[in-house]
């Protein structure tokens, strides 16, 4: 479980160290940094699959990501006493992500690039530290890999620190280039752990909808980020996962109401048998909250829980009387995953905080900079170049 999230120099989220729990809800007003949040932490999870800097680029490079603001406060600007202006930098710029378990942490530290004649690609970020180390804060004795520019550094069996990589492109993680089974084994588990998280954002409920569409159906433990596959995985959770769960799930939902799948010629669909009709319903004709719902339920009663699942603006198109049964269906999976939810559905976030375990952080701004409020900073500390 992630004990520590750190963001810092990410749009409106200057500096941001957070402490997590088993079910964690994000909340705050219209532009309070939600929406910053949660593609910080998607982009964080890209640096395991080795597409921060494509996707750095996809939100107009690191330029337009960088929080825009001065690179401190004056006593004056907080109190009002004077305009907010850009002072004297005295650090690099620089877009810093992080985390902390148990076990490992790591962090990574994106800046700007050295110019260099000829080339197209001036404009993509550089990698210029990273660090894996051993418990919850970064401290000089317990790191156990390390990143500055191009050289990669680890500690061998007697404790001395040994080049592994001398050559890293800028633009390469060490996660996806150094992770060796046999020199740098933690490493590579905590890249495919984090390869394992999971995200959930918006499915689409439209007519067009890949969910609303009879698809060809194999067995699906994990739903896919655009729900296409939405029959097969409810089909595989009724077969090796949790079918009375799944059942107990639709009809708190749904009172009355049965899911099942049919098949013809490979290709799945979903039918829905709810009280008072004569016949049940293709997916093609239910209503967008009901799909949105069936689509959750599958991505929560997933066979092969993550170690962690966000979720994004779960409520979305859902009637406000779906809000406590998903209540109770993320309370469920985070007995399997640690669960982050973003959202800023009072009567849902209010039902989640009822929740065991569950830690409630509510963004706000004061001068532009995404602030935590009744929330104590872990301790924390970046990797240097």
């Amino acid at each position: 479980m992630i004990l520590t999230l750190a963001i810092s120099g990410y749009r409106s989220l200057r500096d941001v160290v957070l402490p997590l729990d088993r079910l964690n809800v994000v909340t705050g007003p219209n532009g309070s940094g939600k929406s910053s949040f949660y593609r910080a932490l998607r982009l964080l999870s890209d640096v395991a699959q080795g597409r921060a800097v494509a996707s750095l680029a996809a939100e107009g490079g690191l330029s337009s990501t960088l929080w825009a603001g001065p690179e401190s406060f004056s006593r004056a600007m907080k109190a009002g006493k004077a305009p907010v202006h850009g002072t004297l930098r005295q650090d690099r710029v620089s877009l810093k992500l992080g985390f902390a378990s148990a076990d490992y942490g790591y962090a990574i530290d994106l800046g700007l690039p050295i110019a260099q004649g000829g080339s197209l690609f001036n404009r993509d970020p550089e990698i210029k530290a990273e660090a894996v180390w051993v418990g919850e804060v970064l401290k000089r004795g317990n790191v156990f890999a390390t990143r500055a520019g191009r050289l990669v550094q680890a500690l061998d069996e007697a404790g001395q620190r040994l080049p592994v990589m001398t050559s890293l492109p800028p633009f390469e993680s060490m996660m996806t280039h150094a992770a060796d089974p046999r020199n740098l084994s933690e490493l590579l588990l905590l890249r495919e752990r984090m390869r394992g998280w999971r995200f959930y954002d918006h499915f689409r409920t439209d007519l067009e909808a890949p969910a609303r569409r009879p698809q060809v159906g194999t067995r699906t433990p994990i739903l896919g980020a655009d729900g296409g596959d939405l029959a097969a995985a409810l089909q595989t959770i009724t077969e090796i996962g949790d079918p009375t769960g799944l059942a107990a799930a639709i009809d708190d939902a749904f009172p009355g109401s049965t899911v099942e799948i049919t098949e013809q010629g490979g290709l799945f669909e979903i039918a829905m048998h709810q009280h008072g009709l004569l016949r049940p319903l293709r997916v093609a004709e239910l209503s967008d909250g009901t799909l949105r719902y069936l689509l959750l339920v599958a991505a929560l009663m997933t066979p092969r829980p993550p170690s962690l699942m966000v979720l994004n603006e779960p409520e979305t198109s859902l009637h406000p009387d779906l809000l406590p049964p998903l209540a109770r269906l993320i309370a469920g999976a985070a007995r399997d995953s640690q669960i982050i939810v973003v959202s800023h559905a009072t009567p849902l976030v209010a039902a989640l905080a009822e929740t065991d375990d569950c830690m409630t952080m509510s963004l706000t701004k004061e001068l532009g900079e995404t602030v935590v409020r009744d929330v104590e900073r872990p301790s924390w500390a970046w990797p240097s170049r």
